[in-house]
């Protein structure tokens, strides 16, 4: 049986301040982000594509992550407690962000973007698709070091047990998603978008990819306690992903019938 390691979450301390290994996992998402995307524009051969623009993508794609992530919380899971407490949607150092929020507000930010450049809204995702697995594999390890997000109790021989929860061998379900969402997501995505394809085909590829490894990582998972499982015994965070699905799927049939 394993025992999860209890990391400190401040991975440097300095006098009474202390750099916490979950910003440091977004700093390095953001890094790997401009490196990939680099190496992106290196091949793709758009001449409306380049590094300063990558840059700006990151810079709206960050403000879409923390408002929409936010908001996404906010919405999806607690919005009695915060229409009763509304100040309390600012005190983001309390936690609670929803990736599904941050999923939205990112294509809202890359909508905004892609009207102020004259691109096509779905060019900008296309180019961006392959690159967001890599921070959601850091995401989970951050989550994985902090001892949150954790599974269901389980009896698998590799369970983990989680002291800071209770004594009950559960699912490490932070790596399943780190291996599903993370790394092979952009495994897929990256090899996929190596070859030219119609408008809008990795866009979708990347929702039906994520809302399907998502659906199916949250049966390990354990679901929100202010929340349990919703209707037809599924948990927010599958109700959540299952649209994401059935948009990739439509998003990639229309493509290819657009493309022939």
């Amino acid at each position: 049986m394993l025992v999860h390691p209890q990391f400190d979450p401040v991975a440097i301390h300095i006098g009474s301040f202390g750099i916490h290994w979950y910003g440091l996992m977004y700093l390095a998402g953001f890094i790997t982000f401009l490196w990939l995307g680099r190496k992106r524009i290196a091949t793709l051969n758009d001449p409306q594509i380049d590094t300063k623009l990558l840059d700006d993508l990151l810079f709206y794609g960050v403000l879409g992550v923390i408002l929409g992530g936010r908001l996404g919380y906010v919405l999806f899971y607690k919005a009695g407690y915060y229409s009763a407490h509304p100040l309390e949607i600012f005190a983001v150092w309390q936690g609670g962000m929803s990736f599904h929020g941050g999923f939205l507000g990112v294509l809202v930010a890359m909508m905004w973007f892609a009207s102020k450049q004259n691109l096509r809204w779905l060019q900008l995702t296309d180019f961006i698709a392959p690159l967001v697995p890599p921070g959601l594999a850091f995401g989970r390890i951050g989550n994985f070091i902090n001892g949150e997000l954790w599974g269901r109790p389980t009896d698998v021989s590799w369970a983990m047990i989680f002291p800071k929860v209770d004594p009950l061998p559960r699912h490490p379900s932070q790596l399943y998603e780190f291996a599903l969402e993370g790394v092979l997501l952009f495994a897929l995505l990256w090899l996929y978008a190596r070859q030219p394809r119609p408008v809008g085909a990795v866009s979708g590829l990347f929702l039906i990819g994520y809302g399907s490894f998502r659906f199916l990582v949250e049966f390990t998972r354990e679901p929100d306690d202010f929340l349990g499982l919703l209707s037809l015994g599924m948990s927010m965070g599958q109700w959540l992903s299952l649209p994401m699905v059935i948009a990739g799927v439509l998003l990639t049939v229309l493509s290819n019938r657009r493309s022939t």
